[in-house]
């Protein structure tokens, strides 16, 4: 039986004859992981084709596409659509300073975070881990993230930038977002427009 095309596919020959059923078989087989495969969503991808061979390209619903990199499940992103901003659940006595609802999305392996808070009391922020926030779960890092905020320069304070972190995984309070701000006068409003990664090993 005849090879053919990159992809050596094998093609059964006149002479084959007696072995035709068996030989379209192995073509079919030898066919099948350069079509691209079809899943509902990432869970469902994973789940389906996780035995199948390294090259395997599967695409979505809504236009996803990945192609899986190795022999176990990992798996490159071609193209996804942007996800949707999901709300970031505010702290008691923490209120939403501009139209802007905080949330956050991922994109990848990193978290976009958005939004502007302040205190119902109308105090400013100042000292060390004041907590502002908690993310989603999906959007818990593996480990402590830090990322550097804005802030208002309104009052007395000088300094603009303060720093924001997120709680990981293994943290007593994971996904708390928490702001560090040490400058004289306090700060009226912290904004949390930043973005952090998710991969890495935990600790």
């Amino acid at each position: 039986m005849a090879t053919f095309g990159y992809a050596q596919l094998p093609v059964p020959g006149g002479g084959d004859a007696p072995t035709t059923p068996g030989d379209l078989a192995e073509l079919a087989t030898a066919i099948d992981p350069h079509l691209w495969q079809h899943a509902t969503n990432k869970a469902d991808r994973d789940s389906r084709f996780a035995a199948a061979p390294i090259h395997t390209v599967v695409t979505a619903n809504d236009g996803s596409v990945w192609v899986k990199t190795s022999s176990s499940n990992v798996w490159a992103t071609i193209w996804e659509p942007i996800p949707a901003w999901q709300p970031i659940s505010l702290a008691s006595g923490i209120g939403q300073s501009t139209d802007v609802v905080p949330a956050v999305r991922v994109i990848d392996n990193r978290v976009h975070v958005l939004g502007a808070v302040n205190k119902n009391d109308g105090s400013n922020f100042s000292g060390d881990a004041i907590k502002l926030a908690t993310v989603p779960a999906s959007c818990i890092p593996p480990q402590l993230r830090r990322y550097p905020g804005s802030c208002s320069l309104a009052g007395d304070t000088t300094d603009s930038a303060c720093r924001i972190e997120i709680a990981g995984q293994t943290s007593a309070s994971p996904g708390d977002v928490v702001v560090y701000y040490q400058a004289p006068g306090g700060t009226p409003w912290i904004d949390l427009t930043g973005s952090y990664w998710m991969d890495g090993l935990l600790a």
